[in-house]
């Protein structure tokens, strides 16, 4: 046993040295190590990368290209343009939506007080001009008279039934909508900018459904519970693919001038951290390259910062270039 114990405190006695040493060691190691960034200015209390940093962040702006062949890019039906000039709409947004056009709708009510004998008509139904909506018996003659409609249209409103006492509430409502109207807010900053006769740019919420138009009319008065004025535009509507009741947005093109550089509105994607991009070509590399968006119409946008006039860039295909970059990303990755 009392040897066991001599032993222990040898043992003891030698490694304390070692450890202590050490310790002093790695304190000295760090004391150099601030000193050395101090020094050179990389402390990172200054909020300063290494280079190191800058090395990997501009590997990674490498890695987000899409490398494809001529071959591939005429298969996949990929178009290549270059930055031009193009003259470009100033618009203002407008929002709204799709109403009865009130000149072609049409209340209909009895011409004398009665007892409504028959109703011929539905909900929705179809009905031509001069077509009887219902018979109704006059109280003042005791003869039977007819309820016409004085328009073809649909019936939206049927509020008559056999046996029920005609007067001077509506019967029946008929709408033609073969042409509707497009309903807009214009909010008092834009209302001296909008004028009868502009050209408007519509569509829905889910851009499913595109139309154009001019403004035919702009009311004189506010909506008492918007303060906004209210601009129409009157649709053709032949196919009845605009509903009233939908919601809509509207460019109005208030000016026309030219912009130095623009692309084609369908070349512009956004993409992660980037946000808006326009894919580069440079050899058989397209890089998505973030810019800034200024004036725009249908066909093209105005870049007023990350391009330059002659750049070559993807003005049709441009999903499928940045679906290719994805992929590449997502395999990298992993």
């Amino acid at each position: 046993m009392k040897h066991y114990l001599l032993l222990a405190a040898i043992f003891g006695w030698l490694i304390t040295p070692i450890i202590t040493v050490s310790a002093h060691s790695a304190d000295a190691h760090r004391e150099t190590i601030e000193k050395h960034d101090e020094a050179e200015g990389h402390a990172h209390a200054d909020g300063n990368e290494h280079s190191e940093h800058g090395e990997e962040t501009d590997n990674h702006e490498e890695e987000s290209k899409a490398d494809i062949t001529p071959e591939s890019v005429q298969r996949m039906g990929i178009v290549i343009n270059t930055a031009a000039p193009a003259m470009v709409n100033q618009t203002i947004p407008l929002t709204g939506r799709i109403t009865l056009n009130q000149n072609t709708r049409a209340d209909v009510r009895a011409r004398f007080e009665g007892i409504v004998r028959s109703v011929n008509v539905n909900w929705g139904e179809r009905v031509e001009k001069g077509q009887v909506l219902a018979v109704i018996e006059s109280n003042e003659s005791l003869q039977d008279y007819n309820i016409t409609a004085p328009i073809s249209g649909v019936v939206l409103e049927r509020n008559t039934n056999t046996g029920d006492v005609a007067n001077s509430d509506v019967l029946f409502v008929i709408a033609d909508l073969s042409n509707v109207w497009a309903k807009f807010h214009v909010f008092p900053r834009d209302a001296s900018y909008v004028q009868s006769g502009q050209r408007v740019s519509i569509h829905t919420l889910e851009n499913d459904k595109n139309a154009s138009g001019k403004v035919d009319m702009l009311f004189p008065t506010a909506d008492e519970l918007s303060q906004t004025q209210i601009a129409i535009v009157v649709l053709s509507n032949p196919e009845r693919a605009w509903k009233p009741g939908m919601t809509i947005e509207g460019d109005v093109s208030v000016a026309e001038t030219e912009a130095q550089i623009t692309v084609k509105a369908s070349a512009l994607q956004k993409m992660e951290d980037l946000g808006d991009v326009v894919f580069v070509k440079e050899g058989n590399s397209f890089i998505p390259r973030p810019v800034k968006k200024g004036r725009k119409n249908d066909s093209y946008v105005e870049i007023i910062q990350g391009l330059k006039a002659g750049e070559a860039y993807v003005s049709d295909g441009s999903f499928i270039v940045k679906s290719d970059i994805l992929k590449a990303t997502a395999a990298h990755s992993h």
